[in-house]
């Protein structure tokens, strides 16, 4: 009986270590995104962002190495400028279910159960990252990127994870016209 109660337990476990960063973007069709070569951070909207400045640099080191990646360099004269928003919500879920014979009766009482009910509650944190970027000289938003995952509070797994959502953002960018 001990196997059947931890199954959801350990389930429910494998499902959020291995939840993966869904990512979306949206961009301008009108732009010709092969004019941009370089690219700062627009410090004023970045320095808004309500996260702590340890994230911040997690978050701005990993999309300047994804950029480089992508053959884009900063620069003081940039083509385009990147801004970073955030935010994050609290995530409860419960999950009952019958231990015994119970399953299989339908709705009401079953008079042969034995085992109880029993009820899991987890919380998990679940962040989105969205990624902006605005042409320098119109200052006009030609593309944007979000990612959304689950967030860890475990420093040693923090930068990692982070990398994980720049990178998975980053891969749409510039966008394939069809």
């Amino acid at each position: 009986m001990k196997t059947i109660k931890l199954l959801p337990v350990f389930l429910l476990l494998v499902f959020t270590a291995c939840s993966s960063v869904r990512v979306y973007s949206d961009y301008d069709n009108n732009v010709d995104f092969s004019q941009y070569k370089t690219y700062a951070f627009h410090k004023k909207g970045i320095d808004k962002v309500e996260i702590s400045e340890l994230d911040k640099k997690r978050i701005l080191n990993a999309i300047d190495l994804e950029l480089s990646r992508k053959g884009m360099t900063k620069s003081e004269n940039p083509d385009l400028l990147i801004n970073i928003l955030t935010k994050e919500r609290e995530r409860i879920d419960v999950n009952q279910y019958n231990a015994g014979w119970g399953y299989g009766w339908g709705w009401g009482w079953n008079p042969f159960m034995w085992g109880g009910n029993n009820t899991f509650v987890s919380s998990s944190t679940e962040g989105t990252l969205f990624i902006d970027l605005i042409d320098a000289k119109k200052k006009e938003l030609v593309w944007q990127g979000e990612g959304i995952g689950y967030l860890t509070e475990n420093r040693s797994e923090k930068e990692k994870r982070i990398n994980e959502f720049v990178a998975k953002i980053l891969e749409q960018f510039p966008p394939v016209k069809k």
